[in-house]
């Protein structure tokens, strides 16, 4: 099963690259806005307490969908990872400030991210590609299940929950992609946790937020490798 063929925007010609990546960008702005909207309703427990305080996750969303624009250019895939980059957003800062990753977002990456991969899999005919991504998702919930059995204290069941769209997404791309995408989860988990240990001065918080790390390693791979 051979990796999905990669363009990317530096294909197109620079201008028509420049806006391509531009457009992108500014939907993930606006898909943040709605996303934020739409998860108040869903779960008015974790909602931005400050319209003030929501621009940086509408900031962030708009530069990660560019990147994606940018590494995967016009490709039948990019309206999946658009998506994971925009709830990646959203989970990442509701488990920074909660210590939690909602299962009424966390579903939606897996079932909306299946529907669209399928979608580009009919578009492409990269099926390879997509059972390549239901193994992974497989493979990459199985060993967090097992880990979280072995360490209940280190890995949640919400982490647990959240291997499976990520393995997904990073099995669709290939075998390289959903090893290295796991493997860094755990360097850049573990890199978080030191850093809040010295920032405790040596004191071991109680809880560490696991999922974006996961997250971050997963985006990171998707656009070094993609």
């Amino acid at each position: 099963m051979t990796a999905p063929t990669v363009t990317g925007a530096e294909h197109l010609p620079a201008a028509g690259a420049a806006l391509f990546i531009l457009a992108i960008a500014l939907a993930g702005v606006a898909l943040d806005v709605a996303g934020r909207a739409a998860s108040r309703r869903a779960l008015p427990q974790f909602a931005v307490s400050s319209p003030r305080r929501a621009w940086p996750t509408a900031a962030a969303a708009g530069l990660l969908c560019g990147a994606l624009a940018w590494r995967l250019g016009p490709a039948p895939e990019l309206p999946a990872y658009l998506f994971l980059a925009i709830a990646a957003v959203e989970l990442t800062r509701i488990d920074l400030s909660f210590h939690i990753l909602p299962n009424r977002l966390v579903g939606p990456l897996l079932g909306v991210g299946l529907v669209l991969l399928t979608g580009s899999a009919m578009t492409s005919g990269e099926w390879p590609a997509l059972l390549r991504g239901i193994i992974g998702l497989v493979i990459l919930f199985v060993c967090y299940f097992i880990l979280a059995l072995i360490s209940p204290n280190g890995i949640g069941m919400g982490d647990v929950k959240l291997s499976a769209p990520l393995g997904l997404y990073l099995g669709y791309l290939g075998w390289p992609q959903l090893f290295y995408g796991g493997a860094l989860g755990f360097v850049a988990g573990g890199a978080a946790a030191a850093l809040l240990v010295l920032k405790n001065r040596g004191n071991t918080p109680k809880e560490v937020a696991f999922g974006p790390s996961m997250l971050a390693a997963a985006l990171a791979v998707i656009l070094l490798s993609a």
